[in-house]
């Protein structure tokens, strides 16, 4: 007996609801029945976070309000949006549905970021923001996101990069690495990664083209039990080589769900 006719289309529908969203694609493709229940809006509500609504409230862009469940998940995947003010962005990791985010330059902490001297703010048009950081002259480095670890998705293992890139006029970060870290404020776990940002100097290819434009380097890992370990630090720092710097351009740092 077919089971397409067996079953309601409700009940199909909560049966996909279970699985994910790869899942569910392909079983868009086995009949017409599967793929209108696939396809559904109460499917594709359990896909997204259980705080979406709140989270894309805050976001600048109004066009997502009037997709569907499914047309909004994908949204999401493929454009980040814009969010609290503009410090932040917001995207989903396709295969999981989990949260992504980025502090943009706004919501970064930057050592002498507001003196024009040492940084300016520039945009560019492959940004997702509209300001991103060129740092034009410092000895000392040091650059910090920090985000709530109650935002992020539970049980999951998120990994934090850099996400960066020179102008041709860089200086100083050829040979010297710089020191990242990872872990809740107020209880530092003295965890440190060496980091060589220039990619043509980077011969163990620690840092990727993302293919928008930008280039990024794995800062190290954390694992969000329950949301409520407080905030979560992600660190960049160099203070002791006194190597004057400078040609960095820094969208932000992102946080995503770590690969597999």
């Amino acid at each position: 007996m077919d089971i397409t006719i067996a079953l309601p289309a409700e009940c199909i529908s909560n049966i996909i609801s279970l699985t994910t969203p790869r899942d569910a694609c392909r079983l868009s493709v086995v009949s017409p029945v599967f793929k209108s229940a696939a396809d559904s809006d109460s499917v594709w509500e359990n896909f997204l976070p259980s705080d979406y609504k709140q989270i894309i409230s805050n976001s600048v862009s109004s066009l997502i309000t009037s997709l569907s469940k499914k047309d909004l998940y994908f949204h999401l995947c493929r454009n980040p949006i814009i969010i609290n003010n503009g410090t932040m962005s917001f995207a989903l990791q396709p295969e999981s549905g989990k949260k992504c985010y980025m502090v943009g330059t706004k919501g970064l902490s930057i050592a002498w970021g507001d003196e024009p001297n040492h940084w300016i703010l520039t945009s560019l048009p492959e940004s997702r923001f509209p300001e991103v950081a060129e740092l034009k002259y410092v000895w000392w480095f040091d650059v910090k996101a920090m985000i709530e670890t109650r935002i992020l998705s539970l049980r999951t293992n998120y990994t934090a990069y850099l996400v960066f890139k020179f102008v041709e006029s860089k200086y100083g970060f050829a040979r010297r690495p710089v020191d990242s870290g990872v872990y809740i404020e107020g209880s530092d776990n003295g965890v440190r990664r060496r980091l060589l940002l220039d990619p043509s100097r980077n011969m163990a290819r620690l840092s990727q083209d993302r293919r928008d434009g930008w280039i990024e380097i794995e800062m190290g890992e954390f694992f969000n039990e329950n949301g409520d370990d407080g905030k979560l630090v992600c660190s960049l720092f160099e203070f002791d080589s006194f190597i004057t710097k400078r040609g960095l351009i820094i969208q932000g740092i992102e946080v995503r769900p770590k690969s597999g």
